[in-house]
């Protein structure tokens, strides 16, 4: 009997080592997700970067490029700049123009043309102000045409001058700071107006203090100088040169000459207006 119960006892020992044993395993089996659970913080410390592109977004908003024909901007003069309303005609023929050949022709642009921006306050300085013409006795209509504001090329609208060179000019009645000046010659239907030269002076017969500020002629045909301007197609848009790009020169006389045109030697205008602000 003693025998059996030492050898109970030993079972029974042995029973619990076992179950020690199987307890500590099963401890050390459950240690392993407890010591992996740090790496589900591993994404954290890879959204750091993520958030840099979202602190750099301004910088980018900062470089987006600006509108092309913005409604208002400012000048170096500090004065602001607005779209100058300038009214035109009724187109009179539509479609590409038929070839012509000239040369140094610029491409039709293929859409209206971009508002010119100008410097508020800007008027229109010509409207009604008296003309003369190289041609006292125009062949059709009469030189105060050129600024009664009719623009349209209907008959009646404009006036009709002798061939070779001619000129017209405009007295603004005093000095004035000019920001652009527009010309139509005759836009009924496409054609090119030879040596088309435009002239500024406070000097009504431009001897002295006179500016050149277009000039398309390339052979110096009409005596004035070799120009480096374009020969354009006439259209309803009339021809628009900027003077504020030259610096807005002042003057009182705008003296435009041209030498016949695609069509035939005589030379034509239905209006000129000039922009800008009487000298204080």
């Amino acid at each position: 009997m003693r025998k059996n119960w030492q050898m109970t006892r030993i079972v029974l020992l042995a029973a619990l080592a076992a179950a020690l044993c199987i307890s500590v395993s099963c401890k050390k089996s459950e240690t392993p997700p407890t010591t992996k659970q740090p790496t589900p913080p591993a994404p954290q410390k890879e959204a750091v970067p993520a958030i840099q592109p979202v602190a750099a977004a301004p910088e980018q908003a900062k470089e987006a490029p600006k509108p092309v024909a913005p409604a208002a901007t400012t000048a170096a003069s500090g004065a602001k700049m607005v779209p100058l309303n300038i009214e035109l005609p009724k187109p009179m023929f539509v479609g590409t123009p038929q070839d012509i050949k000239v040369e140094n022709l610029e491409k039709p642009l293929g859409k209206p043309r971009p508002p010119f921006l100008a410097p508020e306050g800007t008027v229109l300085l010509s409207r009604g102000k008296p003309v003369s013409a190289s041609d006292e006795e125009p062949i059709i209509g009469d030189i105060d045409y050129i600024t009664d504001g009719d623009k349209e090329a209907a008959d009646g609208s404009y006036v009709e001058l002798a061939p070779l060179v001619q000129h017209v000019t405009v007295d603004l009645e005093k000095q004035c700071e000019i920001y652009v000046i527009v010309v139509w010659h005759y836009h009924k239907q496409p054609r090119v107006y030879n040596d088309v030269v435009v002239q500024l002076a406070n000097d009504k017969d431009f001897v002295t203090d006179v500016k050149t500020i277009f000039n398309n002629d390339l052979d110096n045909s009409a005596g004035l100088g070799i120009g480096t301007n374009m020969h354009y197609v006439e259209t309803s848009e009339g021809r628009l040169i900027d003077l504020l790009s030259q610096g807005s020169p002042k003057a009182r006389y705008v003296r435009l000459y041209s030498n016949g045109n695609t069509s035939n030697d005589l030379n034509h205008y239905i209006e000129v207006e000039v922009y800008g602000k009487p000298v204080q």
